[in-house]
């Protein structure tokens, strides 16, 4: 048998993944190799015969399955990125045996009585911070996954985990085959009234990728938004809407409605096994927010200062709508269209004219600026690095004194192997061991506009915001400092890891950050001034829409995971329904159901935590007004930001952290200022 690449160290320049050599066959033997070796590291703490201590047990616990840990990463984050059916089919097999392996540990009575000794002593050990955390963390990874649970119900947390990691999987399989499956084919160009140049060039050559005569049009955001936005055919807008609103729910093979009832339902019974009152009780333990009621009043006190905005906003539009076109009833697939419409009458601002000054290529060296100018990195593009699709971008990242912060991917257009949306993740994380600072190599996942044959990628505004949000999730994996992997960089509470994204986009509504990066493609003009002040003004635009939009979506994923009982819920369209109630603005669509394809809380790792991305923005509103306060490329402030929160990961409570860069707790008045919902 030819030697298996992942089964060894990486010996490659900066220890990057091998991506070239790596082939699909190579993952399952590898995984189980790794399982076995890492279960014998496990074995050699568990049978120690000194006594249990912080190194020989928490830190040891911490610093093994390290080779796993690597295959995890590089498979995953490919089963995301660059998918095919080999690889969904051996992450269907591999899923169960990683969640065996996870409850190997958690349920190991030896090793857990060893964790306890070291937990019960901890007064006496005279810890760092970071080591109490740590102690902390694995202490609770046991208590809080069934290691005080007896054998029974310790089969029982096994058989449910195994389900979950299978039905999470399949659920966004079956979401990305439904994203692929849908084309619309336009033949008649007058079908395209209304579209951008560029949107329909796109189009044109996605068809002639797929040896089709005509324009092209599918589910991936790039070609979705444009065409909801501009397109003048309405009957063609609501066709659109309608495949990417019925995504999993058509009741066939790839409907997603049985595997949302039993991930709910396996959730709560996971919960109450644990001794927890349901879902969201056990996740928001070891959240900001602590518990489900504190979240609720957040969502509902947000609810109420944004739904009177929201209202105001959508009756302004509905009139809009009939003085323009005479419709008498706004639906779903006229929302865009006709908001985009207003804005322009408004602001005499569109994407369209935006688009010329956000080149791709400049917009990252943008981003690479205001790094540079707020936390002196330095970032050179390296082909020396092996990557897993050509679109890939690799970059060495170093400090002012030229050594090594971390290597840095970027992977900007869609494809069919790609899920839809936006993302960072890490393939390798940071951490310190025998005195040796190991760096992190960091990844960012977008589906942005491509180039067309006379055109490069030029971004609409929304599609910089997201490059900026997911680069401030970069910095704060980059930026890492601490000893021990699993509190290094994103490993924080979840209503705290969007503060470095979100509090990032700030600086593209800023003119000095602006003026670095916002050249005319073609002129090398700089974006002029009353550009700039439109969009700054136009950013409080259907803000109270938009609000409530996010909130709706909280108050989705609360309902299905804090509800007593999710056995009663018999359809999801019904139970959804009633959950959007209180924040409907649009008629209801039969065809339509938002849970079927809402891979964040069935998928990834926000159930029970859509409501961070708001919790975050008051985060983020009152940590911007400190820069503005100082200068938006302050050093000090800065700095601050850098120490205290970027490099710290999860070392400390966030509330500690943030109150050391702050110097309070945050107001959630910056950022009712901020959205227009309160006057300044």
């Amino acid at each position: 048998m030819t030697k298996n690449i992942l089964n060894n160290s990486f010996n490659t320049k900066y220890n990057t993944a091998p991506f070239s050599k790596i082939k699909d066959e190579h993952y399952l033997p590898a995984f189980k190799k790794a399982i076995k070796d890492a279960k014998t590291e496990i074995d050699n703490i568990v049978n120690n015969n000194e006594a249990a201590t912080f190194k020989n047990t928490i830190e040891a616990l911490d610093f093994s399955g390290e080779q796993l840990d690597r295959i995890s990463s590089i498979f995953f984050n490919l089963n995301s990125a660059e998918t095919n059916k080999t690889i969904q089919k051996i992450a269907q097999e591999v899923s169960p045996l990683l969640a065996e392996f996870s409850n190997d540990i958690t349920l190991n009575e030896e090793l857990f009585k060893r964790v306890k000794t070291v937990y019960d002593a901890k007064n006496t050990l005279n810890l760092t911070t970071e080591q109490e955390t740590l102690l902390d963390k694995k202490y609770k990874s046991f208590s809080r996954n069934g290691a005080n649970l007896p054998e029974d119900k310790k089969q029982k947390l096994r058989e449910i985990d195994k389900k979950l990691s299978q039905l999470k999987l399949k659920f966004g399989e079956n979401v990305l085959a439904e994203t692929n499956k849908f084309e619309m084919l336009i033949n008649d160009e007058a079908d395209l009234a209304g579209l951008p140049d560029g949107a329909k060039e796109a189009a044109k050559q996605l068809a002639e990728s797929k040896d089709k005569e005509g324009w092209l049009f599918t589910l991936d955001y790039p070609s979705y938004i444009p065409f909801m936005t501009y397109a003048d055919n309405r009957e063609l807008r609501k066709k659109l809407s309608l495949a990417a609103g019925s995504k999993s729910f058509k009741g066939d093979k790839l409907d997603n409605q049985n595997n949302v009832l039993d991930i709910v339902k396996l959730r709560h019974e996971r919960a109450t096994l644990l001794g927890y009152k349901t879902h969201a009780h056990f996740v928001l333990e070891e959240r900001m927010a602590e518990t489900p009621e504190k979240v609720q009043s957040f969502l509902n006190e947000l609810l109420e200062k944004a739904k009177p905005a929201a209202e105001r906003e959508f009756k302004n539009l509905e009139n809009f709508a009939k003085d323009l076109d005479k419709i008498d009833h706004l639906e779903k697939w006229d929302g865009a269209y006709y908001s985009e419409k207003l804005k322009q009458k408004l602001f005499d601002l569109d994407d369209e004219k935006l688009k010329p000054y956000f080149k791709l290529e400049n917009v990252i060296n943008g981003v690479f600026k205001v790094a540079k100018k707020l936390f002196d990195l330095n970032f050179e593009e390296i082909n020396t690095i092996d990557k897993y699709h050509e679109d890939v971008l690799t970059y060495k990242v170093t400090d002012s004194k030229g050594d090594l912060v971390s290597i840095f991917y970027a992977d900007f257009f869609p494809r069919p192997g790609k899920r839809n949306g936006a993302w960072m993740t890490s393939y390798k994380p940071q951490y310190i061991k025998d005195e040796k600072n190991s760096r992190p190599h960091i990844s960012i996942v977008c589906n942005f506009t491509k180039p067309t044959k006379t055109k490069p990628s030029l971004l609409t505004f929304n599609e910089v915001t997201t490059l900026f949000h997911e680069f401030g999730h970069a910095l704060h994996g980059m930026l890492a400092n601490t000893t021990y992997p699993s509190l290094s960089g994103t490993s924080v509470y979840w209503d705290f890891v969007e503060l470095p994204s979100q509090v990032l986009e700030n600086w593209c509504y800023e003119k000095e950050a602006l003026e670095l990066f916002a050249t005319h493609y073609e002129t090398g003009e700089v974006i002029p001034m009353d550009l700039v002040n439109k969009i700054k003004e136009s950013s409080t635009f259907h803000e109270g829409m938009q609000t409530l939009r996010q909130l709706s979506f909280g108050l989705l994923d609360m309902s299905w995971h804090a509800g007593d009982s999710p056995y009663t819920i018999k359809s999801v369209k019904a139970h959804e329904e009633k959950a959007f109630e209180g924040t409907k603005l649009y008629p209801d669509v039969a065809e339509n159901c938002m849970s079927t394809s809402f891979s964040h809380i069935f998928q990834g790792g926000y159930s029970s935590g859509y409501y961070s991305y708001k919790w975050a923005e008051v985060l983020d509103a009152d940590a911007f007004e400190y820069f503005k306060e100082k200068g938006v490329f302050n050093k000090t402030v800065a700095n601050k930001f850098k120490e205290n929160v970027l490099s710290k990961g999860g070392t400390e409570k966030p509330m500690i952290l943030y109150k050391r860069f702050r110097g309070h707790e945050p107001n959630s008045e910056a950022l009712l200022k901020r959205a227009g919902l309160i006057k300044k």
